[in-house]
C-alpha cells in the first residue's frame, strides 16, 4: 500500500488527476518533474525528479530536510535545530529530520518556458501521516473546510503590482555571495509617470508579451496587464477564482514571472519598494466575497436598496476592520512593506472601509443587487505568503460574521477618520499577532510562536546594521 493510500491523503479528484498527471508525462515526453511546496515565506522549494523517478514516487511522496522550515528570509536556519526538540519542542523536527512532500495531482502543469519541464505543488506530512501545523497550505485548506461547512465558498481576485527591470549586473562574482548576496545591478524599462498611457505601454510591451504568453500557456486567468504609475511597474490582474485555487495561482504566478524575466535577462521583482531612485512601491489589491455553494449567488449581495452589502457582507467586513492590526503580519510580511503606509497617498494607514474610495484598508464595490459585490483590502504587499493572507481574512471575515459585527460609516477622508492605524512596522505588527488570543486561536498557538520566532529573527538581523540614513543623519554631525 502507498503513503497516499495508507494515510488517505487524497481525494477521489486528486486520484483522477493523478492517473492524468502519468499520462502527460508520458504523452509529452517530459523529462523532469518539479515537486514544490510553498515555504513560511511563500516561496517555493522543493526537487526536480526525472520523468520515471516523478511517476514511481507520485502516492509515495519526496523527502526532504524538515530545516527548511526554520529559516528566515536569509535562508539562515533560526531555531537550534540540533538540540532536543529542534527548537519546536517537537521530536519530528530535531536534527535536521526528513518531512515528505505528497503532490497534489491537481495543480500539475507543464511550464511552457524550461523544455519538457512538469511541475506540481505538494502538501507536506511527517513519516507517520500526521499533516505539519507549519504547512501554510494546509493552514488554509483548514480555513476553507470550515467554510464549506458553512455551506459556502471562497472567491478572490488578484491585482499585483510588480517591477521587471533590464539585468545589468547579475553579481554572480564570489565576493557578491552571502545571506543574502548582493542585489543585482538593474536599470528601468520605462521612466513611468505616465499612469495607463500606451506610448509607456507600448514601450514595455515586447517584455509583457513574453510573460504574457506564458502565464497564458499556463492556464492561469489572466485578465489584463498595465502600466503602473512608477517607473518599470507594472500590474496585473486575475479573474475570480474560488477556494485554494486564488493562492495557488498568486505562488505559480510570482515564480513564474521571476523564472520567465530571469531567462530574457531581465529581473523581476514583488518586493514591495525597491531602493532604487523615483520607484514607486507596489501593492497586492485582494478581490475577495464568499459564494453560497448550493445556489453559486454572491452571499455579499444586497437586496436592500438602501445597504450596499448583505448582513452577511457586513459582518465579514466589520471582522477585517477589527482584525487589521494583528493580521498585518500575514497581509505585509516584510520589514520594507511598511514603507508603503503613507497619508494621502493610494496605500491605506488604517483600518477603515469606504465605497468606492482607493485611501481606505477596505474598498467597497458594488452596488445593491450587483451580483460582482466584492471588497478589495488594498493593505497587502505583493511579497505575502498567499496562504496565510487570504487564510487570516476568511478567519476574520467569519468572526465579524459569527459576531453580528456592524463597521462604521463609510470613510470620505480616509487620512483623517479617527480609526485604529495600521502597524509601522514589522516589529509593532508582530507584537500585535503575538499579543492576538484571536488568531492564537483559530491558526493555533503552536503556528503563531513559530512564525512570530521567524519574524522576530528578521527583525534583530535588519536592527543590527547600520543604514544609510543613520550614516548620513549622525557621521558628520556627531
Amino acid at each position: 500500500m502507498s503513503f497516499v493510500d495508507e494515510h488517505g491523503l487524497w481525494s477521489s479528484a486528486q486520484e483522477d488527476a493523478a492517473r492524468e498527471m502519468t499520462r502527460r508525462i508520458e504523452a509529452d515526453r517530459l523529462e523532469v518533474v518539479r515537486f514544490s511546496f510553498a515555504d513560511q515565506h511563500g516561496i517555493l522549494r522543493g526537487k526536480t525528479l526525472v520523468a520515471d523517478e516523478a511517476v514511481r514516487v507520485l502516492r509515495s511522496g519526496v523527502s526532504l530536510t524538515s530545516t527548511l522550515l526554520a529559516k528566515d528570509t536569509s535562508h539562515r536556519t533560526v531555531f537550534p535545530v540540533f538540540t532536543a526538540g529542534g527548537g519546536f519542542g517537537m521530536a519530528e523536527m530535531q536534527g535536521g529530520s526528513d518531512v515528505l512532500m505528497v503532490p497534489d495531482p491537481t495543480t500539475f502543469r507543464v511550464l511552457p518556458w524550461a523544455e519538457r519541464t512538469g511541475w506540481v505543488l505538494c502538501d507536506l506530512a511527517f513519516a507517520d501521516g500526521t499533516r505539519l501545523d507549519f504547512d501554510t497550505r494546509r493552514i488554509f485548506r483548514r480555513v476553507l473546510e470550515e467554510l464549506d461547512g458553512r455551506g459556502l465558498a471562497f472567491v478572490a481576485g488578484l491585482e499585483v503590482e510588480c517591477h521587471i527591470f533590464k539585468m545589468v549586473d547579475a553579481r554572480t562574482d564570489p565576493r557578491h555571495a552571502g545571506q543574502p548576496g548582493e542585489p543585482p545591478e538593474v536599470a528601468l524599462l520605462s521612466h513611468g509617470y505616465q499612469y495607463l498611457t500606451e506610448q509607456r505601454y507600448d514601450a514595455i510591451e515586447p517584455v509583457l508579451e513574453i510573460v504574457r504568453r506564458h502565464v497564458l500557456a499556463l492556464g492561469l486567468p489572466l485578465r489584463s496587464i498595465e502600466v503602473e504609475y512608477g517607473p518599470s511597474q507594472c500590474e496585473f490582474t486575475f479573474a475570480p477564482t474560488t477556494g485554494l485555487d486564488p493562492a495557488d495561482l498568486m505562488m505559480l504566478f510570482r515564480s513564474a514571472v521571476k523564472q520567465i524575466c530571469h531567462r530574457e535577462g531581465l529581473h523581476a521583482t514583488f518586493m514591495c519598494r525597491p531602493k532604487i531612485p523615483n520607484v514607486i512601491s507596489s501593492g497586492w489589491h485582494l478581490h475577495q466575497s464568499l459564494r453560497h455553494v448550493a445556489t453559486g449567488e454572491n452571499a455579499f449581495r444586497s437586496e436592500d436598496p438602501s445597504e450596499i452589502l448583505s448582513p452577511t457582507g457586513r459582518g465579514y467586513l466589520a471582522g477585517l476592520l477589527a482584525h487589521a492590526r494583528a493580521a498585518s503580519v500575514f497581509s505585509t510580511p516584510t520589514i520594507n512593506g511598511y514603507k508603503r503606509f503613507r497619508a494621502y497617498s493610494l496605500a491605506p494607514d488604517r483600518a477603515i472601509w469606504g465605497r468606492d474610495n482607493r485611501g481606505v484598508m477596505v474598498r467597497v464595490i458594488g452596488r445593491p443587487g450587483d451580483e460582482a459585490t466584492r471588497l478589495e483590502n488594498r493593505v497587502g504587499e505583493p511579497a505575502a505568503n498567499p496562504y496565510l493572507y487570504m487564510a487570516s481574512q476568511v478567519l476574520s471575515g467569519l468572526d465579524g460574521i459569527d459576531r453580528g459585527l456592524e463597521p462604521p460609516p463609510s470613510a470620505d477622508k480616509p487620512y483623517e477618520t479617527d480609526a485604529p492605524l495600521l502597524p509601522k512596522s514589522l516589529r509593532e505588527a508582530v507584537f500585535a499577532l503575538d499579543d492576538d488570543a484571536f488568531f492564537r486561536e483559530t491558526i493555533g498557538a503552536r503556528f503563531i510562536d513559530y512564525y512570530v520566532h521567524i519574524k522576530n529573527a528578521e527583525i534583530e538581523r535588519f536592527q543590527s546594521e547600520v543604514t544609510d540614513w543613520e550614516h548620513r543623519e549622525y557621521f558628520e554631525i556627531f
